[in-house]
């Protein structure tokens, strides 16, 4: 209802619907807030993290799945992975914080990128090893004895049998990424860099405490690019969160 009213409506009587409707507030966080960059940020950092996520985080899973590889200390290591995940994130801010800046890349989007890698790859890796548990390997002996190298056999043959839950977890850690608050907070120092959690933040401060519209207009932005992905993707993430749970 805010998103569609107009700035004189927000401080009116309260109404079930708005008397007018407007896209002022959804054009001024454009063209007086420089959403756009904004945008192009938060877009940035998702895409690189989320490509790196699943490279690293789909190659890990199907090696910790597989009895084929001999992993010295596995279950050692899958419970180090989601130990990662399990502890705050803010247990990671000063450890990233010191290392960057011993590097010179803390006025970088680099501090993010990695505090968002650091989130997902745990959550993918133990998000696919199920995917991958449940893939017959009698399908990866024959194309063994076909003459298939190992990554022949994982990217030509294993990837296309677990596409749901390649969707779903790409989703999940599209979201996780996108919302991301903490991070922004800490490593971003140029205004130039904010991201889209970053943002809105500022949209409500302490001078502007009753920007509603631009609030609400940023926050409708804001949940297009997630709305549109899991709608195109709908079939995919379905099978994929719904994959074992029911046993045959």
């Amino acid at each position: 209802m805010v998103i569609v009213a107009t700035q004189t409506d927000l401080f009116a009587d309260v109404s079930l619907f708005p008397r007018s409707v407007t896209w002022e507030h959804v054009i001024s966080v454009f063209t007086e807030e420089n959403y756009l960059g904004a945008l192009i940020n938060s877009f940035t950092v998702t895409a690189i993290s989320l490509l790196i996520v699943l490279a690293f985080g789909l190659s890990c899973a199907y090696v910790l799945a597989r009895r084929s590889f001999r992993v010295p200390l596995k279950k050692t290591l899958l419970i180090w992975i989601l130990l990662v995940r399990v502890l705050p994130q803010i247990t990671f801010a000063l450890p990233l914080y010191i290392l960057m800046n011993d590097v010179g890349l803390l006025s970088t989007k680099m501090p993010i990128v990695l505090a968002h890698i650091l989130v997902n790859l745990p959550f993918v890796i133990w998000f696919m090893i199920a995917f991958f548990y449940h893939v017959p390997e009698e399908i990866e002996e024959s194309a063994r004895m076909d003459g298939a190298s190992e990554f022949t056999i994982y990217y030509r043959v294993v990837l296309p049998l677990v596409v749901p839950g390649i969707a779903a977890i790409s989703i999940l850690s599209f979201m996780a990424s996108w919302n991301e608050y903490l991070y922004s907070v800490i490593f971003i120092q140029r205004p130039s860099d904010f991201t889209i959690p970053l943002k809105l933040a500022t949209l409500n401060s302490e001078q502007e405490l009753t920007e509603w519209g631009k609030v609400a207009g940023g926050g409708l932005i804001s949940m297009m690019p997630v709305l549109l992905a899991a709608i195109f993707m709908q079939k995919h993430l379905m099978n994929g969160l719904t994959a074992g749970a029911v046993k045959e």
